[in-house]
């Protein structure tokens, strides 16, 4: 990994970084060639302090089924699982077929580009992108993965707590208030590079629905769910607690759809976050488990060991996660 100035001292009022990119970009802050971004801060002394994290033993897998959600929306293809028995022989093989966006998910660097300048992480173009392997997810896995402290903001258990209404299958955002009050209820703290889980009650919700409701989701006239609020106020937040890495339960992590009359088209997240500061996002994981046990032990912080897929030029990957405590 790159060395690098204390990363601290960058605020948020001083980016962009790269005068030649988008609004709010941290382009060259860990060196011109960089493909890790923020997993930078994943350094040998962060990990060995987030292992202080395993003192029971307990795991948690946070990867939903990759066949779930059933029937995805965004007009993604559903899994696909064919089974074949290799006679004369009796031996089996699978070949699997999937969108790396269909179920749980780190996007990487290639999946999500400034929409006006068409440039990625570090200013790549879908060029560079198409003619070789540049910022691929490849690199993540290549470095140890993302592997570090974990830490669960359990919105949805705190918004029951407290009387706010969620649905969680609805376009609704999560706001920065309401963040900041359950970080201050369940007296958390946070660290310079944790990994941030933010639970919304989107597989809760969906897996509470019956066939002909998941047939119908994705044929909605609009994809609506429930995420964190796209907000000046909300990339401050994400920015001063420099998270290595941000992600959820819900579909965009952010409020979906991600465009629309409700979302301030200067403040996206996906941009900012992903294409802006190299930020890997983590999208549709099964925090439930991982939530009934925090709330058990009122532990929220925990040892994540997650390993993406070694697709060279991979543009996203199911995260193979766990939580250990």
């Amino acid at each position: 990994m790159v060395e690098t100035q204390d990363n601290a001292e960058i605020s948020f009022d001083s980016l962009p970084l790269d005068p030649r990119g988008p609004r709010g970009n941290a382009w060259g802050r860990f060196g011109p060639s960089d493909e890790l971004g923020t997993l930078n801060l994943l350094t040998p002394e962060v990990i060995v302090e987030a292992a202080k994290e395993i003192q029971t033993g307990v795991r948690i897998s946070l990867d939903w089924p990759l066949s779930m959600p059933s029937y995805p929306s965004f007009n993604r293809n559903p899994f696909k699982q064919e089974m074949i028995l290799r006679t004369p022989n009796c031996v089996y093989d699978d070949v699997l077929t999937f969108n790396s966006q269909g179920s749980t998910q780190w996007d990487g660097f290639r999946h999500y580009a400034n929409q006006k300048s068409r440039q990625f992480y570090n200013g790549h173009t879908t060029e560079d992108i198409e003619s070789s392997d540049v910022i691929g997810i490849h690199a993540m896995a290549e470095h140890g993965g993302i592997t570090g402290r974990g830490i669960l903001l359990d919105y949805a258990d705190w918004a029951a707590s407290n009387s706010v209404s969620v649905s969680a299958l609805e376009s609704e955002a999560i706001t920065l208030e309401h963040l900041k009050q359950v970080v201050k209820d369940y007296r958390l703290e946070f660290k310079k590079g944790d990994i941030l889980f933010i639970r919304s009650g989107f597989t809760a919700a969906y897996n509470q629905l019956n066939e002909q409701q998941r047939k119908d989701m994705p044929n909605r006239s609009s994809p609506d769910f429930n995420g964190v609020e796209a907000t000046e106020g909300m990339l401050r937040w994400l920015w001063d607690h420099q998270f290595a890495a941000v992600g959820g339960d819900a579909p965009s992590f952010e409020r979906a759809p991600i465009r629309g009359s409700h979302a301030d088209p200067d403040f996206n997240l996906h941009e900012w976050v992903l294409a802006g500061w190299g930020t890997p996002i983590g999208e549709m994981f099964d925090l439930e488990k991982l939530s009934s046990h925090c709330k058990a032990t009122g532990r929220y912080s925990f040892f994540l060991s997650s390993m993406p897929l070694k697709v060279i030029g991979g543009v996203a990957s199911p995260p193979n996660a766990f939580a250990i405590f």
